[in-house]
């Protein structure tokens, strides 16, 4: 069974209601139709249910809620939340009205923090800033959280890498140039997230451009404090480092750089030393090798929403709903 079809079990085991905000893209809105024949996840689409229908021809949405912001009577409450939350930023009734009705990833996720809604997946059509910034002031981050970071999930077809082919790539989406303390978060957090969607054990690499000290410069001591601050963390955690990409993932270049690693050419979460190589590293490997690239999946949030590329596919969109459905379930 592939990856992806695990993870739409677990969604159906226990089915939880994820909100799609961008209804004014049929990608969204095709995705809803194949999720609610599946069976994932109850779904929300947010706005005029009239628009919606106009550009879902030939797609069947009938078991989708519709929730269209200028009446559902459930607006005011979320305008008063906002207000609460966001007074002392500056928030007043007119703009808390003016923000949610007319951004509908806002709205989506005050559905979310009022618990008519179990996550989110929007940025289809929006950038991860949109995304992201109303669920950091609104749903703000989990307890014990030291920060919030991005993943991919890479689903690399017919390769002996990693765990069949199943790796988490980190951070690929969020946090451009991350201190080594912020690395060694990333990589506990990652290892969690690699987890909870696998159910297999993490074995961590934190990559850079020299193994084992094999080259120098701050950016590969700045990977070096960060695998030793993240064992000095994550004790149990299989974690190493720093290690060359084909040193993590191929076992007889590993043994042959790092014979002393537990790591080394069997790494499945691969933490890259910011977001430039993260961010190009996701992408060669979706387009070269074929790969299924899931997210970027949010860690850290206080409750499951998920960005999306905005060079997604329907079935992108699908499958990211599956895994938020997923997270839903844990938390």
């Amino acid at each position: 069974m592939e990856f992806i079809d695990t993870i739409k079990e677990k969604a159906r085991e226990d089915k939880k209601t994820i909100v799609l905000p961008e209804t004014e893209d049929r990608r969204t809105l095709e995705a809803a139709d194949q999720i609610l024949k599946e069976d994932l996840a109850n779904i929300i689409l947010i706005g005029s249910k009239d628009e919606i229908e106009k550009g879902s021809t030939g797609l069947d949405l009938s078991k989708a809620e519709f929730v269209d912001p200028e009446t559902y009577e459930k607006t005011q409450s979320y305008i008063d939340k906002v207000v609460e939350l966001r007074s002392k930023k500056g928030m007043t009734p007119e703009k808390a009205k003016e923000t949610i009705l007319n951004d509908y990833t806002y709205y989506g996720v005050m559905m979310v923090k009022m618990g008519d809604a179990d996550g989110l997946v929007s940025g289809a059509c929006h950038s991860t800033a949109n995304t992201l910034r109303p669920c950091l002031q609104i749903l703000k981050t989990k307890p014990g959280t030291k920060l919030v970071s991005a993943f991919f999930l890479m689903d690399v077809p017919d390769c002996e890498y990693g765990e069949d082919g199943l790796f988490v790539f980190s951070d690929c989406g969020l946090n451009q140039n991350p201190n080594s303390e912020e690395l060694a978060a990333i990589a506990g957090a990652s290892a969690d997230s690699f987890r909870l969607l696998t159910g297999k054990d993490p074995k961590v690499a934190m990559l850079s451009y020299s193994t084992m000290g094999s080259a120098k410069h701050a950016d590969v001591d700045k990977v070096a404090e960060a695998t030793k601050r993240a064992k000095e963390s994550y004790p149990d955690l299989t974690l190493d480092g720093e290690l060359q990409l084909d040193a993590a993932i191929v076992p007889e270049v590993g043994k042959s750089k790092a014979p002393k690693s537990k790591v080394a050419g069997n790494a499945n979460v691969l933490i890259f030393p910011n977001l430039d190589a993260g961010n190009i590293g996701y992408k060669l490997v979706q387009r070269l090798g074929n790969a299924e690239a899931y997210g970027p999946l949010t860690q850290g949030i206080a409750a499951p929403v998920n960005d999306l590329s905005r060079g997604c596919s329907a079935q992108d969109i699908v499958g990211v709903v599956a895994i938020t459905a997923v997270q839903a379930q844990n938390q």
